[in-house]
């Protein structure tokens, strides 16, 4: 299995960004994909997760990220609306053969990482 995230780049307060999570290489029908981010002198923290079953969202992005899943792409984007500078960090995306489950901010529940995107918010 391989996961693959891209589209971080530098916005500015109050805009949106996209991110993308491109899993491939496995055949079962049912996964997870959660979103991490980890701020620089920040522990990792989870910001999210979809699988066919469950989602989940962070409180300190609740209302304002969305996940949306195109199952016959393999991929999950990560809507991200009314950026903060405190959203600044490195996003990594990861893999899970499972649903989310009440775990799904325990880093070590994935089973692949993607290499991470570095989104930075500042005016």
């Amino acid at each position: 299995v391989q996961v693959v995230e891209s589209g971080g780049r530098s916005v500015r307060p109050g805009e949106s960004l996209s991110l993308s999570c491109v899993a491939s290489g496995f055949t079962r029908d049912f996964w997870a994909i959660g979103w991490f981010r980890q701020a620089p002198g920040k522990e990792r923290e989870g910001v999210s997760c979809i699988s066919d079953h469950d989602e989940y969202y962070a409180d300190s992005v609740k209302g304002r990220f969305t996940n949306a899943k195109n199952k016959p792409k393999n991929t999950v984007y990560l809507h991200m609306n009314s950026l903060k500078p405190e959203d600044t960090a490195i996003y990594y995306c990861a893999f899970y053969d499972g649903s989310c489950g009440t775990n799904w901010y325990r880093f070590w529940k994935y089973d692949k990482w993607g290499q991470g995107t570095q989104v930075t918010v500042s005016s």
